[in-house]
Parts: structure tokens; C-alpha cells; sequence
């Protein structure tokens, strides 16, 4: 039995095609009645739930699973882990969340390294659209994991329309998924602007440059960054408003306010990140305009100034 906490759009789309592909899916929401009863869920109309998935509420329910998919808001996460230490110990935990906490300032994977010890931690990311997963279009991520049965985890995840790749670079992983959001930040903000796909490419480039930099300060491999949670992801989220993040760049583009009840990892990453950078002295121009874009202190006009005053350099 694999276990998934979180009932939202993501969540539920791992659920669906883990059932879909012979699992036995316990799905843990914190308000499972109306999902249980038209077995599909609000944020995925129109895909019905395959009859091996179930629904709870009760976290105990998941007490046999063999590894539990965390796919609740990356600044949820420590809330989450805090909230059921005696579901955690011996168990395999799939961070699917994107992001920094802005607490601690670490990634999913060292909090459930700090707050469930005793679990094994692995982190699933990769270029990907809820909608995309519970259709059963093809799809494919990166499942970063450490344990001896790294190869098992891979195999038990894996369906006939979702694809893992294995890495042990946790740290690359995340960082990966994390970090992309950031940038997507800014690329919508470039096109909400007007300022047309030159400026975006621009922005993609090196912002994909920062990337790569604060992943290698921080213990991660590049090479990592280069794959499906990295570029990848970084291709995906800045050219299409199925992202959320892009989206929100493009309504601070346009001078409007995103959506406040959508998440936008991204501007708790940007505002983490830059907080990381400003203590290690790494130089993050993208990552630093975004947060303050973010918090209101900075127009995009702002920040395109002020990166196209930066000195001339080699690339």
C-alpha cells in the first residue's frame, strides 16, 4: 500500500495514477467527504478516482503503507511532520513539494531528516502538471533517494505513463525544484510586461546560471541541475500558465495583485534564497530582484534596470 498526504491537485494525480496502475492508494485530505463521495477530486473535475484509491482523513489509515507521498505546501511541510512523529519512524517519506522553508531555510528532505528521524527521506520532482499525471499523458520525474532499496522505491512508483529516473543527489533534486519556481517568477513577469521572449530567454539563461551556482554552494552536483528537476522543470514552469508560479509573475507584470488563494512556491523561495545568498556572499541578481518584486519593493521596471545596469562580464 502506498500512502499520499495531500489532498490537492498534485496529490491527488500521483494517487490516480499510482491506483490507476494497481496500487493499493490510501489518500489523506483534511476534508475527504465530498472527494469520497463523487470519487474525483474538485481541483481535477472529470477524472474519477480508480476504485483502488481510498480516502481518509485519518492519518492512522496509513500505518501500513510502504512509503508515504508528503505532497502538502513545501512551508506545510514542517507543520505536517511535527504534527504525526509516531507515523514516521522506519518509513520511507517522498517529499513532492517544492520549495525552502523559510524558518529553518533547508529543503524538504533535511526536514524530514530533522523532524522524523528514523525515516528515510527521498524527494520526487520534475517537470509536471497535475492535470497532465491524472490523465495519463506521459510524464517523466526525478525520485532522489539515498536508502538501500532506492531501486525498489523507483520501481514501486513507477506506471506505465509516469517515468522515474533515480539520482542520490537529494540535494541537487530539490534545490532544482525549488529554485525554478524563482525564476519562473520572473519570466512571467518579463511577458506580463510586455517585454517580449528575447527578455525571457535572457531571464531563463541566467537564472538557470544562478541555479547551478547556489546548488554548487550548497553541497549539490551540477550535474543534477542539468536533468529533469532542473532544466527541465526550469523549461516547463516559465512558458506556460498552467504554472502557477508563472502566473503570478505575469500578473505583477501587468501591475496586478496574483492570486491570493493560489500557492506560489516560489516567492517563499525567492525570499529564503535571497536570505541564504546574503549570508554566504553568493552573487543571485534574478533571485534577489524576485524577492523584493514579491514583497512590493521593487516594480519590474525596477529590476529590469537594475539588471541591465549590472558591469559587463564574460559569460
Amino acid at each position: 500500500m502506498i500512502g499520499v498526504m495531500g489532498g490537492g491537485a498534485f496529490g491527488s494525480s500521483l494517487a490516480i495514477t499510482l491506483a490507476r496502475a494497481g496500487q493499493e492508494v490510501v489518500l489523506w485530505a483534511r476534508d475527504p467527504a465530498a472527494m469520497a463521495a463523487r470519487r474525483e477530486s474538485p481541483r481535477l473535475p472529470g477524472i474519477a478516482f480508480p476504485d483502488a484509491l481510498r480516502v481518509t482523513a485519518a492519518p492512522g489509515d496509513l500505518a501500513g503503507a510502504e512509503a508515504i507521498l508528503l505532497a502538502v505546501p513545501m512551508q506545510a511541510l514542517a507543520g505536517l511532520l511535527e504534527a504525526h512523529p509516531g507515523l514516521w519512524p522506519g518509513r520511507t517519506l517522498v517529499a513532492c513539494c517544492k520549495g525552502i522553508d523559510l524558518a529553518r531555510l533547508t529543503g524538504p528532505s533535511h526536514l524530514i531528516s530533522e523532524l522524523a528521524p528514523g525515516a528515510v527521506p527521498a524527494v520526487l520532482t520534475g517537470p509536471s502538471f497535475a492535470a497532465d499525471i491524472a490523465s495519463g499523458l506521459p510524464t517523466a520525474l526525478t525520485l532522489a533517494c539515498a536508502g538501500e532499496d532506492a531501486a525498489g522505491l523507483q520501481a514501486l512508483l513507477s506506471t506505465p505513463t509516469l517515468r522515474l529516473y533515480l539520482t542520490d543527489d537529494l540535494a541537487g533534486a530539490e534545490l532544482g525544484g525549488a529554485l525554478k519556481n524563482v525564476v519562473a517568477i520572473a519570466a512571467g513577469a518579463v511577458i506580463g510586461a510586455g517585454l517580449g521572449d528575447s527578455a525571457r530567454a535572457a531571464i531563463m539563461t541566467r537564472g538557470f546560471a544562478e541555479m547551478a551556482r547556489a546548488a554548487a554552494h550548497l553541497g549539490a552536483r551540477p550535474e543534477t541541475l542539468t536533468g529533469l528537476s532542473g532544466f527541465g522543470d526550469l523549461v516547463l514552469t516559465c512558458t506556460s500558465e498552467q504554472s502557477r508560479n508563472y502566473r503570478a509573475g505575469l500578473a505583477l507584470g501587468r501591475g496586478a495583485a496574483p492570486d491570493p488563494s493560489m500557492t506560489v512556491e516560489g516567492a517563499a523561495t525567492a525570499r529564503a534564497m535571497a536570505r541564504l545568498a546574503e549570508r554566504a556572499g553568493l552573487d543571485l541578481p534574478v533571485t534577489r530582484a524576485v524577492a523584493r518584486l514579491v514583497d512590493g519593493d521593487l516594480s519590474v521596471a525596477e529590476a529590469l534596470a537594475a539588471l541591465m545596469a549590472r558591469p559587463l562580464r564574460e559569460e
